[in-house]
């Protein structure tokens, strides 16, 4: 047996070890019924595309018959699995998982560096009345598990057994309550994706790809597109996954849910925040919309090399009013307003830089946080808790250097939320990192972070 440890500081508080135990027991169901759309759809093509019309019957009767028994042999490949993977807590409070079919696998999640507990229902498993938990601790390497499958109640009360035994609490305290605060109404969302230049440019992308597959390959080739994808999918896949968006507050943190056909579930903990940005699309300006992205410790994108923040993952509020955005950051970063910080411009020289932008190139800061502005197009407003910073460097590229600028960027994990201040003066951009610098020093020695959640304030709370 192979065994694996997230290690960190001091252990969780034990609450007791529990039992070893299966995930549900229609989870291999749910594994084989997952693949039987695209396999459907991939059998009608190509029996469209290989086979006559008087054969035509036959030959969909065979590739239905032929997706079946593969999903069934899937089926029990993952009924195998299921039989071998088992989960617990064991007595130091700590999370367990063991796993393989050939090679024996055991984990150990250290809940005391716990980053984030998320339940997801997606669109298969969830017919079955299925969600899986999502557990994710900081550390180097494979620091998440994923829990496939378990009952909603069941999901649910793995998820609270974790945040509480993280924060110190005994595992049947029950989840904290909450507070709502925002509902994303969906004629907003449907005209905020319509109202963004990228959107456009995937509708007339979509029309060129369609009108040129019929030209070439026929109404055949339209399921093909179907199969592989077209471009404006993205767009709808987007309103699909922000689709009944909410977010509430609790004293975990803010609690954010969403989804149409796959219901995502997350807690953004506070403590973990790394940096926020408000995007604002010049379509979106005379609605004074915004749509805030987020960057948190140990909650990268189920992709990490996505960086377009569209993942719900990386999103606060898909959109929503700037002012109803401030206010909604502000329970996280309490007494913070980013559009009030004054910001100094970039010196005038950076016209030649950035002939477009240069004058909504800006950087200010406060006692709390560390703000950046950027873009004319689409406005960026990024803001960094000085304690979040991890690294400050100072980049100056050949045409920069020629007209005596440098940028400054504040450097956190992988996320969307990116703090650069563009185009400054030289001089000024080593001065603005050695004095950030010392300004994160400063807050590191009073920064609240620590544990999950509070006990006390989660008792206070229930």
């Amino acid at each position: 047996m192979s065994q694996s440890d997230d290690t960190g500081v001091a252990a969780s508080a034990p609450f007791g070890a529990t039992e070893p135990r299966h995930t549900h027991p229609l989870t291999p169901l749910a594994n084989g019924a997952r693949f039987l759309p695209v396999a459907l759809l991939a059998g009608i093509v190509l029996v469209g595309q290989n086979v006559d019309a008087s054969n035509l019957v036959l030959g969909l009767l065979l590739t239905a018959a032929g997706v079946v028994v593969i999903s069934l042999l899937i089926a029990g490949l993952s009924w195998i699995a299921w039989r071998r993977l088992t989960f617990w807590f064991d007595d130091q409070g700590d999370f367990r998982v063991a796993s393989g079919v050939l090679t024996r696998t055991e984990r150990r999640l250290q809940l005391s560096r716990l980053q984030g507990v998320d339940v997801v229902e997606p669109f298969i498993p969830r017919i079955f009345g299925l969600a899986q938990v999502t557990i994710e601790v900081a550390g180097a390497g494979d620091s998440r598990a994923q829990i496939q499958y378990l009952s909603r109640a069941d999901a649910q009360d793995l998820r609270n057994s974790v945040v509480a035994r993280a924060a110190g609490l005994h595992p049947d305290v029950g989840e904290a309550p909450q507070q709502a605060l925002v509902a994303v109404p969906s004629r907003d969302l449907v005209i905020s994706l319509l109202l963004r230049g990228s959107t456009v440019a995937l509708v007339l992308l979509t029309v060129v790809i369609v009108v040129a597959t019929l030209m070439t390959a026929g109404p055949v080739g339209l399921l093909w597109i179907l199969l592989g994808g077209i471009p404006l999918i993205a767009v709808i896949a987007e309103y699909f996954g922000f689709y009944n968006f909410t977010i509430a507050k609790s004293a975990d943190g803010l609690r954010t849910r969403a989804g149409l056909f796959q219901v995502q579930a997350q807690t953004i903990p506070p403590g973990r925040l790394q940096a926020v940005e408000f995007v604002q699309s010049w379509l979106w300006r005379r609605k004074d919309w915004v749509r805030v992205r987020i960057t948190v410790a140990g909650m990268a994108s189920d992709d990490d090399q996505n960086q377009s923040g569209s993942s719900f993952r990386q999103v606060l509020l898909p959109v929503a009013p700037y002012d109803v955005a401030l206010s909604v950051v502000n329970e996280i970063l309490p007494g913070v307003n980013a559009r009030n910080t004054p910001l100094h411009r970039a010196p005038a020289r950076a016209r030649w830089r950035a002939p477009i932008q240069h004058k909504f190139l800006g950087v200010g800061w406060d006692d709390r946080v560390f703000v950046t502005d950027r873009g004319r197009f689409v406005r960026r407003l990024a803001v960094a808790p000085h304690a979040r910073t991890q690294s400050v460097r100072v980049t100056q590229g050949p045409w920069q250097r020629w007209l005596d600028l440098a940028t400054m960027h504040l450097d956190s994990p992988v996320g969307p939320a990116k703090v650069i201040a563009l185009y400054r003066a030289a001089e000024e951009a080593r001065q603005l990192a050695d004095e950030q610098n010392a300004r994160a020093q400063i807050a590191l020695k009073t920064d609240p972070a620590g544990r999950w959640m509070q006990a006390g304030n989660r008792q206070d709370d229930s």
